[in-house]
This record gives C-alpha cells, sequence and structure tokens, in this order.
C-alpha cells in the first residue's frame, strides 16, 4: 500500500476544494498572469485574489514572482502524483463494490424470472 502525507493530501484537496481556485488553476494553464489579472478575470478583489493565489501557492499548484510592482503568478512546478494514487486506490475499491453490487442485481434477476 502506498504511504500518503496526511498534511499534503488535505492542503491539496483544501486548495482545490474552492471553484475559485480551480478556475484560477485553470487560467494560469493557459499562461502567466498577474494578481490583477486574475481579479480582473473572476470579479474579485485584490485582496481576495491574493488569498486565493496564497491557498495555491502554499499547496505548491502555484508559484508567484514579484516584477517591478506586479506579482506573477505561474503554475506551479508540484505535480498531484500522490493525490491521483489516493483517488486511484479509493476508486479501485468502489468499482470492485459496484461490481459486487451489479452480480447482486444480476442473480436477483435470474431469480425472479425463474419464479
Amino acid at each position: 500500500m502506498v504511504q500518503y502525507s496526511p498534511e499534503r493530501l488535505d492542503a491539496a484537496f483544501s486548495a482545490l476544494s474552492d471553484a475559485t481556485r480551480r478556475g484560477v488553476v485553470l487560467q494560469l494553464g493557459q499562461g502567466d498572469a498577474s494578481i490583477s489579472d486574475l481579479a480582473d478575470k473572476f470579479h474579485m478583489t485584490l485582496t481576495g485574489m491574493k488569498k486565493h493565489v496564497g491557498v495555491l501557492e502554499q499547496a505548491g499548484f502555484v508559484a508567484t514572482q514579484k516584477v517591478g510592482r506586479v506579482r506573477k503568478c505561474r503554475l506551479g512546478a508540484r505535480r498531484m502524483d500522490e493525490e491521483l494514487a489516493w483517488i486511484a486506490q479509493y476508486r479501485a475499491l468502489w468499482e470492485a463494490r459496484f461490481d459486487a453490487l451489479d452480480g447482486v442485481i444480476e442473480q436477483l434477476k435470474q431469480e425472479e424470472t425463474s419464479r
């Protein structure tokens, strides 16, 4: 069984639990942007966007750099291998349970048609 860092998983899922932060990650996937540009795009205050970017930065999904008076954002170098492995583990568990349920349903159908 794979060992997971609870702190890392908590930070990742917490950061991605917000629709705005997921949107920021998606937006930065298309190219770098300033915090001001992101705030305009998401119709937010600069302070609100700074908080969202800070959460994403702490989780490693976004990196920022101050260029003059502008703070530029880009996607961070962090990959989601650990999170994907965690999800895959539970996906396999649920798929096995649903397969077993399908078997029970099929058996009940056969019993019903034989009566």
